[in-house]
């Protein structure tokens, strides 16, 4: 299988969970790096830290955190370009620390990378 998934670096890793991507700037609490089971790190694809905390996971400030989030993101255009070649060759699983499942910076870098030409 190939594309972009999301999931919580806190789910127990599986087999078919293909190229493993933590996008989080702050390593997750109470997570080995062994227990991650990542093949890549990368600290640069998490939102800033200002950004961060200012959003403080509210929901209703999630369309202008990824409007925000969006601008920062430029700056990592060929890293995005990298990643999605690598899920048109195999399945790529964007992973992340936060508790809310929809409202997330990996839900924003999915959109971003599959909005890509």
């Amino acid at each position: 299988m190939k594309g972009l998934f999301i999931k919580r670096i806190y789910e127990k890793p599986a087999k078919d969970d293909g190229y493993r991507i933590l996008v989080d700037r702050i390593w997750p609490r109470g997570i080995s790096k062994d227990e991650a089971r990542l093949d890549e790190w990368d600290k640069e694809l998490g939102p800033s830290n200002e950004l961060r905390k200012w959003f403080g996971h509210q929901p209703e400030r999630f369309s202008e955190f990824a409007a925000r989030y969006k601008k920062e993101l430029k700056s990592n255009y060929a890293t995005l370009e990298r990643i999605r070649e690598l899920s048109k060759q195999k399945k790529v699983c964007i992973l992340y620390g936060a508790k809310d499942e929809a409202h997330n910076q990996a839900v924003v870098i999915k959109s971003v990378i599959e909005s890509m030409k």
